[in-house]
């Protein structure tokens, strides 16, 4: 079979001038792509300017267009906002600002640019580059640049990263700044729980987001808030009465406070703004609440960015300099987007003009097509929250006279409650009675099950930890026991959320289906761990947690040095023998190496690696991290690690060495993992109804099913999530280590690596390809 690899060798940008701006709003994660296009072009041989100030720095020129040094973006990585400023640019909007902008460009040879910002300045982008043939002849035609210099940069090249809080940018999942603005609303969110419910009141917040509402959605899912207004969706007439009377039921339910989220450009049917103030004056006349209003403004704008958005960022960074040295004259202007978990090139223009197209179909009134456009991902939201704030009286529900059990087993990770939740709503809602089960395994052993309502599972979306209790005990052994609990409670469906332990488990019962009738029943497992070493998923509920606990503890760390002598920290890190954490974080953190078991290393490697360091501090950087995951090496102990670089670092820098143990398991789970775990959840307990429904036997009135696709994992791979029958991942299953044979995520070492100044080859064979977004809204993407 022939070697499909393309290596990053055979693309080299000698000779190359990039230009990188940020515009527009400002949003976390700019400076760790900004960082990205830097140290990538000078990777490639290319020279790469800032230019300040946005489009203002382009027209005025001088100072504001400077030339970039590896060292000059050190230490800005865990900076929020954009250390080379942004600004919005009237000068730029006429033709004389871009003509001066073009000759600013000619003059330093600059022909590439990478533009980060919303659809405003990536419009302007591309009117610059159709505009940038004209530009120079008038130049020539002036006598401010030569025939030979308009020849020489004859054509320019853009490629765009959309950086934006609003996330209202339609051709990718996720922008950039769109996360570390969840994490601050999220933040003020439980913060106001804790008041509200001391006093029994309802908080009316209002979020940021412009005409787009994903931020008011996404996080009404993920602190399970009792009412959104979005944008997109307006409520229909006499909505007021309705949220009214929601607001009294929870009430009645016993529960002390709620929660009410409303987008700043949400509307009702009439395209009249829906306002906090309003919302309040409502709730108070007609219920007599205790009411306040909590405006989060530019909180959300700022902050250190999350681990999320430092890792789109940098994937997407290194992406546009790939896409700008493999461009022709004839490349259209592309975005560097985000699609699944899969880095993708689409058109620019088309991206501009399906966005445009939302807020057309909004001023229209036609709001279902405007979800449409807005994506998939934000319609899965949208219909997700929807099922889960629908909570109808148990005289409404159909009732399918199925009982579904759901447990959680392994260790503890952050999202599983959120999981847990999402289940036991969509099971009710579909009409099943749905089942607790302490303490995973070992709780089915002992009979600890019980039925669990609606109401029970209130405010555990931001609770960290498993409520249920989860426990590593297999069930081979008690085989006998769980299958007589099986048959006492009737069960007729299982759905497990956990790690390793999960897995094999839910191998042995499909195993045990022979001698055992009662395991015949449709049996899902989600994944959930911070190690994220389950095979056949991408991601894990808990690793996104996880991960932000390492790069906030990071940038604690280093940050201890500030001011100091030169200082290296080891940091030791969790995940077994998977490395995901290690490599992840590492990236996230900015740290100069990382250990892990898949890839071996030796003596000669942790020599090469000092030096290495040595020459870095000798010359610039203050401050070195280097980290290790947990089973790396038996002998390369993080023990060893810290000596031997203490030993050949002496006169250069001194060591430290923190192990960040079950710090990285504990604290409320990320939104991305509460959105995670309740979406992943709900599409497993839809497959549960389905399945229950194909097996149900109506001669012998039981569920009866044996097929080895009534036994699945429900993980996300690439692009969307798939069910995945368990037998058939034995094949892709290290089981000694516990870990999957083959890891995305490995890919993303050369990238770690060349960002941290290391020579390496990197696999380019797997980055974007020009995509067009017709075809992109036909890929399930609903797992982002």
């Amino acid at each position: 079979m022939p070697d499909t690899k393309k290596f990053m060798e055979n693309l080299s940008g000698t000779g190359m001038c990039i230009g990188v701006l940020t515009s527009g709003g400002d949003a976390q994660g700019m400076n760790a792509a900004v960082r990205a296009v830097v140290r990538m072009g000078i990777y490639v041989g290319a020279k790469v300017y800032f230019i300040h100030e946005g489009y203002q720095g382009m027209v005025d020129g001088g100072d504001n267009i400077k030339e970039a040094s590896w060292e000059s973006v050190s230490s800005m990585l865990q900076v929020g906002g954009t250390v080379i400023g942004s600004a919005r640019c009237k000068d730029f909007r006429t033709h004389e600002g871009r003509l001066r902008a073009a000759l600013n460009l000619v003059q330093r040879g600059i022909t590439n640019l990478c533009v980060i910002g919303g659809d405003g300045s990536l419009t302007g982008a591309n009117l610059f580059r159709e505009e940038w043939s004209g530009l120079l002849d008038e130049l020539v035609q002036s006598g401010e640049i030569s025939e030979e210099a308009s020849q020489i940069h004859s054509v320019l090249h853009i490629v765009g990263m959309v950086g934006s809080i609003d996330n209202d940018f339609c051709g990718t999942d996720m922008t950039i700044g769109t996360d570390s603005a969840l994490h601050r609303i999220i933040e003020v969110v439980d913060a106001i729980m804790t008041t509200a419910q001391s006093h029994q009141r309802t908080f009316v917040l209002e979020v940021m987001g412009r005409h787009c509402g994903y931020l008011a959605l996404v996080s009404a899912l993920a602190c399970g808030a009792d009412w959104v207004l979005i944008p997109e969706m307006p409520p229909n007439d006499g909505w007021e009465e309705q949220m009214c009377h929601k607001l009294s039921e929870n009430r009645a339910d016993k529960k002390r406070l709620n929660i009410i989220i409303v987008a700043e450009g949400a509307i009702d049917q009439s395209n009249k703004p829906i306002t906090t103030e309003l919302i309040k004056d409502l709730v108070v006349r007609c219920l007599g609440f205790d009411t306040r209003v909590t405006i989060l403004g530019h909180v959300q704008r700022g902050g250190t960015p999350s681990a999320f958005d430092r890792i789109l960022a940098s994937r997407m960074g290194v992406e546009a300099v790939l896409a700008l040295l493999e461009a022709s004259p004839g490349t259209p202007a592309c975005v560097v987007s985000l699609c699944g978990n899969q880095a993708v090139r689409v058109p620019l223009m088309e991206c501009v003009q399906m966005t445009q197209e939302v807020q057309k179909a909004m001023d229209e009134k036609q709001f279902e097509k405007a979800v449409r456009l807005r994506g998939r991902s934000f319609e899965n939201n949208l219909n997700t929250y929807k099922l889960l704030s629908n909570h109808q009286m148990d005289s409404e529900l159909p009732h399918s006279s199925f009982n579904v059990a759901v447990l959680n087993v392994g260790a503890p990770a952050a999202g599983m409650n959120a999981a847990v939740r999402s289940a036991v709503r969509v099971g009710i809602t579909e009409g099943h009675t749905m089942f607790a089960v302490s303490d995973g395994f070992e709780g089915f052993v002992k009979g600890q099950i019980k039925e669990i309502k609606w109401g029970d599972v209130g405010g555990w979306t931001g609770q960290g930890g498993s409520l249920l209790g989860t426990k590593r005990t297999l069930p081979a052994k008690h085989i006998d026991k769980i299958a007589e609990q099986m048959s006492i409670h009737n069960i007729n469906a299982l759905l497990v959320i956990g790690g390793f332990e999960a897995y094999l488990g839910l191998m042995e019962l499909q195993a045990a289906r022979s001698k055992h009738a009662e395991f015949c029943v449709p049996m899902v497992m989600v994944p959930a761990t911070v190690s994220n070493n389950i095979p056949g998923s991408d991601l894990s509920i808990g690793a996104d947690t996880a991960l932000n606990a390492i790069t906030d503890t990071c940038d604690r760390i280093k940050q201890s040095a500030s001011g100091t002598k030169r200082r290296v920290f080891i940091i030791e890190t969790m995940g077994g023998y998977c490395g995901y954490l290690a490599t992840v974080g590492a990236l996230a953190a900015g740290a100069d190496a990382a250990y892990i078991y898949e890839e071996p290393f030796d003596i000669r490697d942790l020599q090469s690696n000092v030096e290495h360091l040595t020459e870095k501090m000798k010359t610039s950087i203050q401050r070195g991290l280097v980290i290790r995951n947990e089973n790396s090496s038996e002998n390369y102990t993080t023990d060893f690690i810290y000596q031997l670089y203490s030993e050949e670092g002496k006169g250069v820098f001194d060591c430290r060495k923190n192990v960040l143990g079950h710090m990285q398991q504990g604290g409320s789970p990320s939104p991305f993992d509460r959105n995670f775990g309740t979406k992943i959840s709900a599409k497993a307990m839809q497959w549960i109804s389905k399945k229950l429904k194909e097996s149900y036997r109506e001669d012998e009135g039981r569920v009866f099913v044996n097929t080895e696709d009534s036994a699945c994992l429900l993980g996300m791979r690439r692009r969307a999530l798939v069910f995945q029958p368990v037998i058939q991942l034995k094949d892709e299953t290290d089981f000694v280590h516990r870990i999957p044979k083959e890891q995305w995520w490995l890919r993303l070492r050369p990238l770690m690596k060349i960002l941290a100044k290391y020579k390496t080859s990197y696999d380019v064979s797997d980055s974007g390809q020009l995509e067009h977004i017709v075809h992109l809204k036909t890929k399930d993407t609903s797992a982002t």
